[in-house]
């Protein structure tokens, strides 16, 4: 018998029916209706590991610049930022393409106009973040996780800050560790704080770019 391969909410193309449904929720102290389906992550709420992160990450109010939601899903990410940041463009990025469909559907529901949907090779190479906020995608593994990060800490501008939530269970110790030793040239990496079995690991991008040896 041929098993039908398993579909994930990182595939880039899901394949199911786009059928999508409304749920209520409350992001940055205001009530929305916003719209899910199959196929992307946490389809039915806002993810347990979203809502630690968005009650230890610092308010935006006063960020302008570009900030980043790094794998936004159906956007509950991207819609915070985008509500607590109106002066900020918010880059919601994402490999799923119905992810990113519903991200965009739930910014104009809302009035949001500051942000921009896009897969991860469509941002230009020029665009830095002041802030990057992410519940990255730890069931892909290991080694395509941190290419991932690889890809997008050293994104973070001069001072700029990173914030990424990570159940404990699923290896927030170990990651954290790894991140230590990966950026240590670059950026100071931190445990945050942590709420209700999730941990948020801080990363701030050094101030000063040290320049090479001539």
């Amino acid at each position: 018998m041929t098993r039908e391969p398993v579909e994930h909410y990182f595939s880039p193309t899901p394949a199911g029916d786009f059928v999508t449904k409304e749920i209520d929720i409350q992001l940055a102290g205001r009530p929305l209706t916003v719209i899910t389906a199959g196929s992307v992550f946490s389809p039915d709420h806002v993810d347990a590991g979203t809502e630690a992160l968005l009650r230890i990450v610092p308010e935006l109010a006063d960020v302008a610049g570009n900030v980043l939601d790094l794998g936004c899903g159906w956007g509950p990410i991207t819609l915070a930022m985008a509500l607590d940041a109106p002066h900020a463009t918010v880059w919601a990025v994402d490999v799923n393409e119905r992810a990113l469909e519903l991200t965009r559907r739930n910014c104009e529901r809302a009035g949001l106009t500051n942000v921009r949907t896009t897969i991860p090779d469509a941002v230009p190479d020029d665009v830095l973040f002041t802030t990057i906020w992410s519940n990255p995608p730890i069931r892909v593994g290991k080694a395509e996780l941190h290419a991932m990060l690889e890809r997008w800490v050293p994104r973070l501008a001069p001072g700029g800050e990173g914030y990424f939530v990570v159940a404990k269970h699923l290896g927030a110790d170990s990651l954290y560790s790894w991140m230590l030793t990966t950026f240590a040239e670059t950026h100071v990496v931190t445990k945050g704080d942590h709420y209700k079995g999730f941990r948020v690991i801080e990363v701030r991008a050094n101030s000063i770019v040290k320049s090479p040896d001539v």
